[in-house]
């Protein structure tokens, strides 16, 4: 059998507010084509499937259409499990109406740690897969509360809980396999940070437990599984160099740190006591772009789309020595008729913290910047950001303009 994993789909997120519906209803209607193509019998979402836990009406509609095309395909189940993006009450509210669809949602933890394990049955009525799956556990769900803990002893006892509540629900299925007349596959789901994995700044990825040190180590991931679909970290990896435990990753870039990464879906094939396991590469359904550099760098970037007729979103970077002047103006013509659309522009010489020092060298205090006036302080300031001595001259001159100007406008 052939099982398709994916996760992170964060359907209704924006970036820098400019909306990207366009680019989930590409990917979910690509996502359905695969599925037939590939003859895909249980598609695995490991969760983070609304960026917010109010998704939008577009958001929401795009999810349930996808629902109900996969329904009427070849995919005979498609399971789903919370993430720490989603509202583990908004994903359980329909489940009982899905579950006619063969769709089963598992929005956040139950009680009967049995409910977390799916029986999955054939066209005719036998089994053959077994899921265990895990939603995203929140601190209530795996940890009690005692007077005097460090937050050492909360984060020992988070991680034990975690480890604990996965291997009872793998142990569950393990049972239930044994009594089958023919074992099937076990397969786990789950969405959680586990130890060693890596992120890309930018990312969007929120650290899951108090302090971010409850990553959680491959070791709670029982030796009896056959795959282990995972969800929460962006990047496409292994756990621990295993074959059998990935991360598939978001299809779409959800920042600019992700925008030359290759994004994919995990296949996966069972064949009798072998897994087979096969990444799938989703394509671009927009053009994310990332420019740094000087004011030389930006503008042959800018060129080289132009020449391309180029239609991606842009952010700029600007890195060089030289104060650029108006930065925004600069970007904003060398863009000029094309279909460019430069979403950020970020100053990193004035993003960065400077110290400003008097002319022996010594660092100045609070107190002594307090008493400066504010053409000194600025003086100082173009000093620290080694300004060259012409461009001071000039910038004074507008700093100077937009003082008189405010005083005016008081």
């Amino acid at each position: 059998m052939r099982i398709l994993h994916t996760s992170d789909w964060h359907i209704g997120c924006t970036l820098y507010g400019n909306k990207r519906i366009a680019e989930f209803k590409s990917f979910l209607y690509w996502l359905s084509d695969l599925i037939e193509d590939q003859e895909i019998d249980v598609l695995l979402v490991a969760g983070d499937i609304f960026h917010t836990t109010t998704p939008g009406n577009k958001a929401q509609k795009l999810y349930y259409q996808f629902l109900n095309r996969v329904a009427a395909g070849c995919c005979r189940h498609v399971v789903i499990i919370g993430g720490n993006h989603d509202s583990p009450s908004f994903l359980n509210a329909p489940k009982e109406l899905l579950f006619f669809l063969n769709v089963h949602v598992i929005g956040s933890a139950m009680t009967d740690l049995a409910d977390e394990v799916l029986v999955l049955k054939d066209n005719h009525g036998k089994e053959e897969l077994i899921v265990s799956a895990v939603p995203y556990l929140r601190d209530r769900d795996v940890r009690s509360v005692e007077p005097g803990e460090t937050v050492q002893d909360k984060n020992t006892k988070l991680i034990h809980g975690i480890s604990d509540h996965y291997q009872q629900v793998c142990q569950i299925a393990q049972e239930i396999n044994k009594k089958l007349e023919k074992p099937v596959p076990l397969v786990a789901l789950g969405h959680l940070f586990t130890a060693g994995g890596k992120v890309i700044e930018g990312d969007g990825v929120r650290d899951l437990y108090i302090g971010s040190l409850a990553r959680i180590s491959a070791d709670i991931f029982p030796g009896f599984l056959d795959y282990v679909a995972l969800g929460h970290l962006h990047v496409p990896q292994k756990v621990a160099g295993s074959d059998i435990i990935r991360y598939s990753g978001s299809p779409l870039p959800i920042g600019f740190g992700e925008a030359s990464q290759e994004k994919t879906v995990i296949r996966v094939e069972f064949f009798d006591t072998k897994t087979k396991v096969q990444p799938i590469t989703i394509p671009k359904f927009n053009d994310l772009k990332s420019i740094k550099g000087n004011l030389e760098k930006i503008k042959e970037e800018i060129a080289t789309l132009k020449q391309k007729s180029s239609k991606s979103w842009v952010e700029v970077i600007y890195t060089g020595k030289d104060a650029p002047g108006n930065l925004r103006d600069t970007v904003d013509q060398a863009v000029k008729g094309t279909e460019i659309k430069v979403l950020r522009i970020k100053n990193e010489r004035i993003s960065t913290m400077i110290t400003l020092k008097n002319a022996d060298g010594g660092v100045l205090s609070a107190a002594d910047i307090d008493e400066m006036d504010e053409f000194e302080t600025f003086t100082k300031c173009m000093n620290a950001n080694a300004i060259p001595d012409k461009q001071q001259s000039e910038l004074m001159e507008i700093f100077k303009q937009i003082v008189r100007d405010m005083g005016e406008e008081s």
